[in-house]
Formats: C-alpha cells, sequence, structure tokens
C-alpha cells in the first residue's frame, strides 16, 4: 500500500465523504422510536423472567424449612 501525501489523501477523504448517504429526518425518527420500544419490550421480559425465576427458587427454598 503506498502512502498517499497529504494533499492526495485530503482529496481521497472527501471523495469518501460525498458517497455518505445520511437518513432523513424520518428515517431517524422511525429507527430511534423502534429503539426505544425494543428497550422497553426487552426490560420488560427481563423483568417478568426474573420475577418469575425469583418465585421459584422461592418456592424450592421454602421446601425445605
Amino acid at each position: 500500500m503506498a502512502k498517499a501525501s497529504p494533499i492526495e489523501f485530503a482529496r481521497q477523504v472527501r471523495a469518501e465523504i460525498k458517497k455518505i448517504t445520511w437518513p432523513t429526518k424520518q428515517e431517524t425518527t422511525v429507527s430511534t422510536i423502534a429503539v426505544f420500544i425494543m428497550v422497553v419490550s426487552a426490560a420488560i421480559f427481563l423483568f417478568v423472567a426474573d420475577q418469575v425465576m425469583a418465585f421459584a427458587v422461592q418456592q424450592v427454598l421454602s421446601l425445605g424449612m
């Protein structure tokens, strides 16, 4: 890989930046809402799973008394 001069590097960076397609405001909003919904869903699922497992462990431990 040949080293490019700083000027050539800057030109290449500029050319690559022009290739970027940035998401629209609507795409960003929809993606953000989807992420929040998934995070809340995962949090609720993990809370319920934790409560069920805690109840099961409590029942098992109470058998020994």
